[in-house]
């Protein structure tokens, strides 16, 4: 199995017959979390979510996949991302896979993730208006 995850994590990215290919031949593969080096972990929700790759995450999701903060960003799960920063404002900075920012991965969500991203665009003025 040790093989199949590399190709897996970068199929995550975008390739969703690759994606349903493997998960095919190895199931667990959709709670295999990858070290690209330096800290930098990458699972196939999080590849998904980065990427705006709705489908495969919700294919990831209904194979058993645990739910991040990333992936209900770009998927446009509003209530968890609420709930989320409002148990841990700090959150709200967090950054996922490649340093890439939970803003991003609601912007990557598309039209479906706006009431996400305008929640999170809200937070952000509001703390710089605290700031001044």
């Amino acid at each position: 199995m040790k093989e199949l995850i590399r190709p897996f994590i970068i199929a995550a990215h975008g390739d969703y017959d690759m994606v349903d290919h493997l998960l095919t031949i190895e199931p667990s593969l959709a709670f295999i979390e990858m070290d690209w080096g330096a800290g930098d972990i990458e699972s196939g929700i999080n590849a998904a979510a980065h990427t705006g790759s709705r489908q495969i995450a919700e294919l990831l999701l209904a194979k058993g996949a645990q739910k991040t903060l990333f992936s209900q960003a770009m998927l446009g799960d509003l209530n968890f991302v609420e709930m989320a920063l409002e148990d841990n404002p700090a959150l709200l900075h967090a950054k996922g896979a490649h340093g890439i920012t939970l803003i991003r991965h609601a912007e990557r969500g598309g039209f479906e993730a706006e009431p996400v991203l305008e929640y999170l665009n809200q937070l952000l003025e509001r703390e710089k208006f605290q700031c001044q």
